[in-house]
């Protein structure tokens, strides 16, 4: 398969903050986890609800397939098309993004306010229009979003939120719900490949974390809903390199000929573990170059100033 990867020159938006509990009112997880919490749990962000999702920068690379199959002789759908697409923060109207068009087939790995308001273009997933889907939705329909500084949720332990999410997923795909015991037996396989300990799932979802552990359990989220279509914001952010490894190695052995992963980042050394087949610069709200890994290294060598001009 392939992937793409996107640098974005801005680096001054604010991040979403963590989410407290509330004793009336429903949870929508930036992940587009949607189900119902016990009224001790629940809180509530009425803006939540608007079509929130980012885009600062997108990366594709390569990861193995069985045998001889490559992305280049096996056909490809459209999973994602982004037309013309204008956005504004919605506090501020400030404008972040001009125009942006952007296509990510299936099989392919892109690498980019939480609360915006888009003001034109268009934005469809498997020829479904995005922008007007609730976020349960979205993630119904195989669609998963990680943030940069991902929510805390207090109250809700890691196996009871990713159990409940799972089986909601599996529900609307026709399939049979998973007991507590055997989701642990699904559920294994993908904490070693994230290098997290068992232990983690009896923590609140984020809670207490450090950083690179909320970017592990951000993909362990990731491998247990088994997205079509991965939004990883910066998910490089933060790490040191033993925890950048992990999250990388976690990535790369997600990656199928049949899904595809949008990562959002600002620096050259996340292509130290995950390649790309195409690179894409945004700046200033508007995707300005496209090309292959070396335009990456050009970029980092160079800076966006020379890139632009170019």
């Amino acid at each position: 398969m392939t992937a793409h990867l996107c640098f974005s020159s801005l680096t001054s938006l604010p991040n979403p903050p963590s989410i407290s509990s509330s004793s009336s009112s429903t949870r929508v997880h930036p992940n587009s986890i949607s189900f119902k919490l016990p009224s001790r749990f629940r809180s509530c962000d009425a803006d939540r609800r608007r079509r929130s999702y980012q885009t600062a920068a997108t990366l594709t690379m390569d990861s193995q397939t069985s045998g001889k199959e490559t992305l280049e002789t096996v056909p490809s759908r459209v999973l994602l098309e982004v037309k013309d697409l204008t956005a504004i923060v919605a506090e501020s109207r400030q404008e972040i993004l001009r125009g942006v068009n952007l296509t990510i087939n299936e099989g392919e790995v892109l690498v980019g306010h939480p609360d915006y308001e888009v003001t034109g273009g268009t934005v469809s997933f498997k020829g479904e229009d995005l922008l007007n889907m609730e976020p349960e939705t979205r993630s119904h329909a195989g669609l998963f979003m990680s943030f940069q500084t991902p929510v805390e949720i207090p109250g809700v332990s890691n196996m009871d939120f990713l159990l409940m999410a799972c089986n909601a997923r599996r529900e609307k795909r026709g399939e049979p719900t998973l007991s507590p015991i055997e989701f642990f037996g699904f559920l294994s396989p993908k904490l070693a490949a994230v290098n997290m300990n068992p232990r983690f799932l009896d923590r609140n979802v984020n809670e207490g974390f450090s950083g690179g552990e909320k970017k592990r359990n951000e993909i362990l989220q990731l491998a247990v809903l088994e997205a079509e279509l991965a939004i990883l914001d910066e998910i490089d952010s933060g790490l040191d390199v033993d925890a950048l490894q992990d999250v990388a190695k976690a990535v790369n052995g997600l990656l199928t000929p049949h899904n595809s992963i949008l990562m959002i980042t600002h620096y050259q050394r996340l292509l130290d573990y995950i390649k790309p087949n195409y690179v894409h610069i945004m700046e200033a709200g508007a995707i300005v170059r496209t090309g292959d890994i070396s335009l990456a290294k050009q970029l980092e060598k160079e800076g966006y100033r020379a890139i632009s001009s170019a």
